[in-house]
């Protein structure tokens, strides 16, 4: 009788209990006080950093909890074999990475960078959702990456993982009048920077001065931020609620640590390029004689340029495949390089006219990098001298 009565007691205490201790422990009311939030980092004057920068917060709002971490898909080794020259082939690897909050803000507010927090208007089951996308995202099987300065980076990477784990559709406001190509906004971000943008410019090809989509657009943070503060949440049940519940600003604007940029501007060095070239020019023409070893240096200048467009040809970047600028600096000036020098008779002057009359063309549907209009009016002297001199 003992042992009957003891079982029913037993029984009674399991079904108050194991109820309290299921809720208690169940992931998605637990996810009701923990908080997402889109952290979007304003620029500073670090080359890597002129595009600003987006991470994903996780924050536990229990009373106790401490959690306050980062998820940061930026982390590279910019100490790896070959760093530079896989960057540019487009063959570069990040990872998500973890940091703490406070270390994470006291990073940027160290170089007077903002940044502006969006906590995401998520619900308890989408929370849970994200929860562990970003947990299997951070296992180290998955958590490394193959970056694509424009379409896969550390922007694209929290909006994607963010979007899959919604119960329904982010619609976002299309922007009126607001169409950019991707040159347009990498010279906004980089307009401080001459040599930075001369040097996207040189690499950038055609696809680039092509209309962006929405989409394509938020390959820039700022964009990114833009579109959330506007994005509204069509849920499966037919409900609507915007994106972001509330807007912070993590760290406030400082004083921004500026590094001085190179003291010639591509402008300036191919203005004292022309310059050298009107003077030899002014030699050669009273003299009526080629100094071929001026010829030695534009062509050996202008095709070792052209043999770094021509690989990135093969680059896994997708707007370098197709690069107009190949017109006027290409592999081709190496070639005709040791008839020039032996002064032998060559047919690369008319070559060269008319390459370079094709590039000037190009220039209609193409940007140009910064100085090369004046490195096409060196050439054209170059042709000019020759022929009259052969004349």
């Amino acid at each position: 009788m003992k042992t009957a009565v003891r079982t029913v007691y037993i029984f009674i205490l399991c079904l108050i209990i194991l109820p309290a201790k299921a809720q208690q422990y169940d992931p998605v009311a637990y996810m009701d006080s923990v908080e997402f939030s889109l952290l979007t980092c304003s620029s500073h004057e670090e080359v890597y950093s002129l595009y600003g920068h987006t991470a994903l917060r996780y924050k536990d709002l229990h009373e106790g909890k401490t959690e306050d971490v980062v998820f940061n898909w930026g982390v590279f080794n910019y100490k790896a074999p070959h760093f530079v020259l896989r960057f540019v082939f487009g063959m570069t690897d990040y990872e998500l990475g973890l940091a703490d909050y406070k270390g994470f803000c006291n990073y940027y507010q160290h170089w007077g960078s903002c940044v502006t927090e969006q906590v995401l208007n998520l619900t308890a089951e989408e929370k849970t959702a994200l929860n562990l996308a970003l947990e299997q995202n951070y296992q180290p099987e998955n958590r490394v990456y193959r970056y694509n300065f424009l379409y896969d980076n550390c922007s694209t990477r929290p909006r994607d993982i963010i979007e899959s784990c919604i119960k329904g559709k982010v619609e976002y406001d299309q922007r009126k009048d607001y169409a950019p190509s991707f040159r347009e906004m990498i010279h906004a971000k980089v307009n401080r920077h001459r040599w930075a943008m001369f040097g996207n410019d040189m690499l950038l090809g055609l696809k680039a001065d092509l209309k962006t989509s929405r989409q394509e657009q938020e390959f820039l943070p700022e964009n990114l931020l833009y579109d959330f503060d506007h994005a509204t949440i069509n849920a499966a049940d037919g409900s609507q609620r915007p994106l972001v519940r509330e807007r912070r600003m993590a760290v406030a604007p400082g004083v921004q640590i500026v590094e001085p940029d190179f003291f010639v501007t591509p402008t300036e060095a191919a203005i004292i390029l022309l310059a050298v070239s009107l003077l030899f020019f002014a030699m050669e023409w009273r003299r009526k004689r080629c100094i071929v070893c001026w010829d030695g240096v534009l062509m050996l200048m202008t095709g070792l340029a052209g043999c770094v467009l021509t690989v990135m040809i093969f680059s896994q970047h997708p707007t370098t495949s197709l690069n107009l600028q190949l017109l006027l600096v290409n592999p081709a000036h190496l070639f005709f390089l040791p008839a020039v020098l032996r002064r032998k008779k060559t047919r690369y002057w008319w070559v060269l006219l008319t390459m370079t009359i094709l590039y000037l063309g190009g220039s209609l549907i193409q940007h140009y990098a910064e100085g090369y209009a004046i490195l096409a009016l060196c050439l054209l002297l170059r042709f000019w001298i020759h022929i009259r001199n052969e004349k």
